[in-house]
């Protein structure tokens, strides 16, 4: 639901909720839409402002950033795993995790980077990536 300040063409505001702006244009162009005082069927939106809830700005944006630190940690945590525990094979990623998934007896384990031309062609292969955000350590 969306809610709109309107106007007449006499001038008059009033408000009204509509379940989205496509219903506000429709019911306007078809001249369903009348003012609450006048009855004109000339309406337009008028200048409106939005509508934010919250208790204390500073408390929430200590909130997000607390959650953005404890998020990065953990990206961090993920990073280190894999570079503890993969093979890095850089550019080579897609002929590599070819090898690796048509040779089913190998199960290595790897991670590089890839085109978005290779994730596709890779997917179409049934081979299934997971992309991860490398976050910068020092950063």
């Amino acid at each position: 639901m969306i809610k709109y300040n309107l106007k007449c063409h006499n001038n008059h505001e009033f408000e009204s909720w509509f379940s989205d702006s496509k219903e506000f244009e429709n019911l306007n162009k078809k001249k369903l839409l009348e003012c609450i005082f006048c009855t004109s069927k000339k309406i337009s939106k008028s200048i409106m402002a939005p509508m934010v809830s919250g208790t204390n700005k500073d408390n929430d944006l200590m909130k997000g950033n607390k959650f953005l630190k404890n998020e990065k940690k953990k990206l961090i945590e993920i990073r280190k795993y894999i570079e503890n525990n993969f093979e890095n094979v850089g550019d080579n990623f897609s002929k590599k995790v070819r090898e690796i998934y048509y040779d089913k007896k190998n199960n290595k384990t790897i991670y590089g980077t890839t085109t978005q031309k290779e994730r596709e062609e890779l997917s179409d292969e049934g081979i299934d990536l997971l992309s991860i955000p490398w976050v910068d350590k020092e950063n």
